[in-house]
């Protein structure tokens, strides 16, 4: 074999060198395999910490900052439970409520939701595509951290009593100077810019190593259907976060520099926010409900002891109900005097966006029906997020009916709705993976008798929380109220739903108290516990930096269970004799439909600069919050330096020697 190195750009993309035929495939003995760790390996203590861009340690990280943000978030919903759990409460001011409220919103649903699945997708993808690492890894490194100091930004100002109070949608003219003349909302604006960097280049990543990083024979129609899920929600984050990033910035424009946007005394228009604030709100409800969706996928048949039924309907519903979500924004707007014809059209479509998440509903039915359900812990949170997504699914659609809309709007029954679908069908899922993949993370197992006892209080403290809002909204209770008088008839509806949280908490509670005892004291688990068929658990447990020490060869869509199943064809996945890269950090690339090798990817080493990029873009926002132009010049140098450090040539990079491999 022969190689030319191509252009000398270290990374973000990567280096590559054409392949002039194809890599000799070999098995690697314990030397080899010693030579890819040193390779791979990253360094110990604060040094490595802040320079890893390796996909495990960065999803890893994500899983547990997004968890943090959830234990956060949830300290939240608690004290608004308590000031809710009898009439004419005084536990907290109205301005305290609304600081409350809208943090609770912003924390679960753009600090927990989506970064959570990120570090699932993050830890998994180069696994499960049989790849060393993400197409990215300095970006990967830089996503992660902007997304922490986004984080401390928007949290920094709630010790003071003054963090965003106009609610996490954040409607003008509620949110303007005139009515809100604090700094509350400026960092709001200013956050979610921050945060929607971090969503937006980590969207290309996933993106782009789902293009590139499969392993070869790894076809278009044989990827895991979780790979599908957050795929399709990387794409949508392309087309909706630039949309409410414009918006936030032209509020701070309109609020600091005296722009008239969304002032209608300037000619403008307050439906302009709603429309550009939905139009990425409704399709980010299926970002973080889609990838979630695809860990059911994958993991339910695994205790089913069968594949899940229907794979290509799934596949291709997962696609359709992000193509649908972008057309369907309005009918958070049913009730602001829009045309009869938008009303129509927009309520048809959210009836339609029904049809696409009703395929994966039966398709997880009929895989429980025609299998053999072994029930462990992960198949109960799976079977649990089955019937929750049913009944958040069934009120969304009656939401979608304008008639109905226009009586439900603002009212307790869309809270229920929301939590149904943002909790229900997003941490079910998850804690339900989260025990999945524990051993795969660790290399041990999690409690199966606690296991037991974290659902049972999650699902009857959920359903206990959450559906008597139903009623309370159907009753008339109308949402973002901090007190109530005796006499409207919700006493008994808010207290079973401040019980049924503190519930839900306790098991939360565990949850975490198990992770924890699990990590260093639960049992040894093995490469594969739960006998699963696809890519991942075919590596050690945990996975060695490298990942993959000779690149799998793919010939099915179940390798681990090839010699088992009907219907696979007679080829064979070879998992242990595959194309060996040696040479320095290097990935092999592939065609983007067949998957067949193309290149040699040269992937980057350990850098700082993905953590003093990410470091310097918050000061520069910091800067903006407090108007000084003078620092926020000086980080916006800075951030230029950072980015010449990261795309500076490096020698070793650019060099490659040809070495036959035997085998």
């Amino acid at each position: 074999m022969s190689d030319t190195p191509a252009s000398a750009l270290p990374d973000d993309p990567p280096q590559t060198v054409r392949l002039s035929r194809p890599l000799l495939r070999a098995h690697v003995d314990a030397a080899g395999a010693e030579r890819l760790a040193e390779i791979w390996e990253t360094r110990p203590g604060w040094r490595g910490w802040l320079s890893s861009v390796d996909h495990k340690t960065i999803g890893l990280r994500y899983l547990v900052t997004s968890f943090l943000f959830l234990v956060l978030g949830g300290l939240e919903a608690l004290v608004m439970r308590l000031q809710l759990a009898q009439p004419n409460e005084t536990l907290l001011t109205p301005e305290q409520y609304n600081q409350l409220f809208t943090m609770h919103g912003v924390t679960m649903i753009f600090l927990y939701a989506l970064p959570v699945l990120s570090g699932f997708s993050n830890y998994l993808w180069p696994l499960v595509l049989g790849s060393r690492d993400m197409a990215f890894p300095r970006l990967n490194a830089f996503s992660y951290w902007v997304f922490v100091f986004a984080g401390v930004f928007l949290y920094a100002s709630f010790p003071l009593g003054e963090a965003p109070n106009a609610g996490w949608f954040n409607y003008v003219p509620l949110s303007s100077l005139t009515y809100n003349t604090g700094p509350n909302i400026d960092v709001y604006a200013l956050g979610m810019v921050l945060l929607g960097i971090s969503t937006t280049v980590g969207a290309m990543n996933f993106v782009v190593t789902l293009l590139r990083m499969r392993a070869p024979g790894m076809s278009i129609d044989r990827i895991p259907v979780l790979v599908w899920g957050t795929l399709t929600a990387s794409g949508a984050n392309l087309f909706a976060v630039p949309s409410v990033s414009l918006a936030f910035l032209m509020l701070w424009l309109d609020r600091r520099i005296g722009m008239h946007f969304f002032d209608i005394a300037g000619g403008s228009h307050a439906l302009l926010w709603q429309h550009m604030f939905w139009i990425f709100a409704h399709p980010w409800v299926y970002v973080v409900v889609l990838p979630a969706m695809g860990i059911v996928s994958d993991a339910l048949p695994v205790f089913c002891r069968r594949p899940l039924v229907g794979y290509a309907p799934v596949a291709i519903s997962t696609v359709a109900t992000m193509v649908v979500g972008f057309v369907v924004w309005i009918h958070h707007m049913f009730a602001t005097g829009l045309p009869p014809l938008a009303l129509s059209f927009f309520g048809a479509a959210s009836m339609v966006i029904s049809i696409p998440s009703a395929v994966a509903t039966f398709a997880w039915i009929a895989t429980i029906w025609t299998g053999r359900p072994v029930f462990r812990t992960p198949f109960f949170f799976f079977a649990g997020f089955v019937l929750l997504f049913v009944i958040g699914g069934v009120s969304g659609v009656m939401t979608a009916a304008v008639p109905l809309d226009w009586q439900l709007t603002d009212t307790y029954f869309v809270v229920a709705h929301l939590h149904y679908v943002l909790i229900g069908i997003n941490v079910f899922p998850v804690v339900g993976g989260t025990y999945f993949w524990f051993p795969k993370f660790t290399g041990r197992m999690m409690s199966e008798r606690l296991g037991r006892i974290v659902f049972w209080l999650m699902f009857v403290g959920f359903n206990l929380g959450f559906f008597p809002m139903h009623i309370a909204g159907l009753l008339g209770m109308p949402r973002r109220i901090y007190t109530y008088s005796a006499d409207m008839g919700w006493t008994t509806v808010n207290l079973l739903t401040s019980i049924g949280s503190f519930v839900f908490a306790a098991g939360v509670l565990l949850f975490i108290a198990d992770v924890l005892y699990s990590r260093k004291r639960g049992p040894i688990a093995g490469d594969n516990p739960w006998d699963a068929p696809t890519l991942e658990w075919a590596t050690a447990s945990p996975p060695p930096p490298y990942n993959f020490a000779a690149l799998p060869i793919i010939a099915s869509r179940h390798p681990l269970w090839e010699q088992r199943m009907e219907g696979e064809g007679d080829a064979r996945s070879q998992l242990t004799h595959g194309y060996v890269l040696d040479q320095g950090r290097e990935a092999l690339g592939t065609t983007a439909l067949e998957a067949a090798p193309h290149v040699i990817l040269k992937m980057p080493e350990d850098s700082y600069a993905p953590f003093v990029l990410g470091l310097f873009c918050a000061l520069t926002f910091a800067g903006l919050a407090f108007r000084a132009w003078v620092f926020t010049a000086l980080m916006l140098a800075a951030c230029a330096v950072a980015i010449i450090v990261w795309l500076w040539p490096e020698r070793r990079l650019m060099q490659r020697e040809p070495k036959p491999v035997g085998g």
